[in-house]
């Protein structure tokens, strides 16, 4: 029986989930991307932004820590086997925040308006349930990440 999972975001996915998929894991990821990407509801407009284009105020430094930040889902996802082509499309993601938010001026709109962190969580949402339509499971078939471990001697 596959997990079932509710997103804070409003993400198309079918809500299973592998069954030893670390819910937490889930959690603590989107609470971040919330931090980052709609933390703060915008009085008049109802348009939400996040702590990521105010740290895009400090020119080059400000997105590169939220770009740290970002990693961090990144990380989490690799833990959780999201394929391989889907953590390059999060590196991608996070890429276009960094460079598009380094940009004097127009940079702190692209911060607000491309909310990679929020992208990257669905992503990692569409790739576990996915994993789950192919082999009922939740275990990977295609191009997962392994990450060797060898025992000390």
């Amino acid at each position: 029986m596959p997990a079932a999972f509710e997103s804070r975001f409003d993400i198309d996915f079918d809500g299973e989930l592998p069954e030893n998929v670390d819910e937490a894991a889930l959690k603590r990821m989107e609470t971040v991307a919330y931090i980052l990407d709609e933390s703060v509801r915008v009085p008049g407009i109802g348009f939400r932004i996040g702590i990521d284009p105010v740290l895009g105020a400090l020119p080059v430094a400000g997105d590169l820590v939220s770009g740290a930040f970002s990693l961090y889902i990144v990380a989490e996802s690799a833990y959780l086997g999201v394929s391989f082509t889907t953590l390059v499309e999060m590196l991608a993601n996070i890429t276009i925040d960094v460079v598009g938010g380094s940009i004097p001026y127009v940079g702190t709109v692209i911060d607000a308006l491309w909310k990679a962190n929020k992208r990257n969580v669905a992503l990692t949402l569409e790739d576990l349930a996915e994993a789950v339509e192919t082999d009922g499971a939740g275990g990977r078939t295609d191009d997962g990440v392994d990450i060797p471990i060898e025992p000390d001697d």
